[in-house]
Parts: C-alpha cells; structure tokens; sequence
C-alpha cells in the first residue's frame, strides 16, 4: 500500500520511544510505501486534497532514521492509507486539517478518522461513560469551578486541550490560587478549563491501556517523579510494566464497540485507579515502551487492522 504520515518534523524524533517512528518501521517492513510531510503542508487545491513532502524510509540509527527523498507534492487520494499523527494542540489548525482529510473518504483510509478525531477531543469523549469517570466539570466561568472545587475540596485543574501535562495543576483544599490561575488561562485563551476530582491512586501510577480497534492490546505504568502530580512521559513520569486488572477490561469493554464504530483505530486511555480520565485519539503514544514491556508487536496489531479494513 502507499501510506502517507502527516506529522510534526520527523527530524527530532526519539526513535527508541516515538510511535509514529515505529507505526512507520512496521509499515516499511510489511512493504508499503511511505510519505511524509508536515500538516503545514496539507492543501485543498481545485477540489483535490493534496501535499508537499517526501517519500521516506526509516532506519533505527539515532540522528539519521529518516531518510528523505525530493520535495514533491502529491494528490492524497492517490494513497491508500493516511495517518493523522501530529501532536495536539487541539487547535483550529488542527481542526482545519480534520476537515480536509474528511474529504478522502471513502477511497483512502484516515486513520484516525478524523470526523471523529474532531467530535470525540481527548477530554470530552470521556463525558459519554460518566459511570466511568471521576466527578469532572467543564467551565470557563469561575463561580461554577469554585462551586465544584467546594465540593470535592482536592481537584485537578487542566487546559481542556492541552497535551503532555502542560499546565496541570492540582489544587487541594487549601489551595488559594483558584482566582489567580483562572484569570491566567482565560487571560490567553478563550477555552473552557476540565476540572476533576484529584485521585490519590496517580501517586502509584496513571494508567495507559492502548486499544487496537477497540480491543485492549495492553498497558504501561506511568508513575510521577518526586514532588510531581503529573504521570506523563512529557514532564519525567517513569514507564513501568503493568498487567490489565479486571476494571481495565471492563473499562474497555464499555468503550470499546463505539471506538471501532467510530474508525479510532489506534486510542490509548489513561486510567487512574478505578477511573478512566481521557481517552486519547488524536496521537496517541506508549507502543514502544509497551512492546519492550510485553515483548509484543503492537505496531503489527495496528496494521494487520488497517490492512483488513482495506481488503
């Protein structure tokens, strides 16, 4: 097949931890046809939806894994498969890109899709299984926050599209400076802010459950560093080997049929004790730290799945 990856710049990639670095491995040892370009580069021309990039192939050698041809630009409806693999923000760049890979269907295949990407963000796909998730409210306006913060005294406060831990804040019931970080996140952004309730089970880990078309494949640990709320890899949260528990599957259970409905092919979850948090598809990570865990090749999981679709 001839697969196209829209994502950031390839160049700084860690090639021991990025997971488009190793769908993109997989896909070249199958024997498919890579192209690469950067989201800037996505063009609506004359009723084609179209990109300058290049055709690459990749090498586990740190500081020279990609391997780049001539600067081209390519009718994507020619490729049989195109992945949406750059990094939130979830923006209106963002959402932008969404729209005119919409309009590649149903000849070639976005994964993941992006009408769905697009309705179902990080952070409010999870409001569809409230019995899964801890109490959460999303607001921009300050008197209901503090509303919600009276009540459950601990909480964490987050950008609603935030990505990689930036701008976690956990607030406990002591905690003064509700006022002053509402008036900094409004003061740049008109978004609203998630608040949930702060779960003590993060001090021994969050939690993330990678499914391959709804089905769970497996999970890492992601414990904070010392003195830090947040678990994520981003901000020196240790990955550990972790085994699913019975919540786990049945958390997935409960979401699975409408991940695979909507074409959410690749989606990791972040749980956090009992509690499911966000459900990540719009680049979600973790296959490789997964794969040296479990010793298990995620990345062809994800691919025999695309490649069924196609047939």
């Amino acid at each position: 097949m001839k697969i196209a990856f829209q994502m950031d710049p390839i160049g700084p990639v860690n090639v021991n931890a990025d997971s488009t670095f190793r769908l993109a491995e997989e896909a070249q040892a199958r024997g498919h046809a890579l192209f690469y370009y950067t989201p800037d580069h996505l063009a609506y021309e004359e009723g084609r939806i179209t990109a300058r990039g290049q055709s690459l192939k990749v090498q586990r050698v740190a500081g020279n894994h990609a391997i780049l041809g001539e600067m081209e630009a390519v009718d994507l409806s020619t490729f049989d498969v195109v992945w949406l693999r750059q990094d939130p923000p979830f923006d209106m760049h963002y959402i932008t890109t969404t729209h005119l890979l919409d309009r590649l269907a149903p000849g070639t295949l976005v994964v993941n899709d992006p009408f769905w990407v697009r309705n179902y963000p990080e952070k409010l796909m999870v409001l569809d299984f409230p019995q899964l998730t801890p109490p959460t409210t999303i607001a921009r306006d300050l008197g209901t926050i503090r509303d919600f913060k009276a009540r459950h005294g601990d909480v964490i406060l987050k950008p609603l599209y935030g990505n990689g831990g930036a701008g976690v804040f956990r607030l406990d019931a002591n905690d003064r400076n509700l006022s002053s970080l509402h008036e900094l996140f409004t003061g740049f952004s008109r978004e609203p802010l998630i608040v949930q309730k702060y779960l003590p089970a993060v001090t021994k880990g969050d939690k993330r459950v990678i499914l391959v078309d709804g089905e769970a494949v497996g999970a890492i640990n992601r414990v904070p560093a010392a003195g830090e709320v947040r678990s994520n890899m981003h901000v020196g949260g240790r990955p550990e080997k972790v085994a699913l528990t019975a919540r786990d599957r049945e958390i997935c259970a409960a979401i699975g049929p409408l991940l695979k409905e909507k074409g959410q092919i690749f989606v990791g979850i972040d749980v956090i004790g009992d509690y499911l948090t966000e459900i990540n598809v719009t680049s979600p990570t973790g296959i490789q730290e997964l794969e040296r865990f479990d010793g298990v090749n995620i990345a062809e999981k994800i691919w025999q799945a695309i490649e069924a679709r196609r047939a």
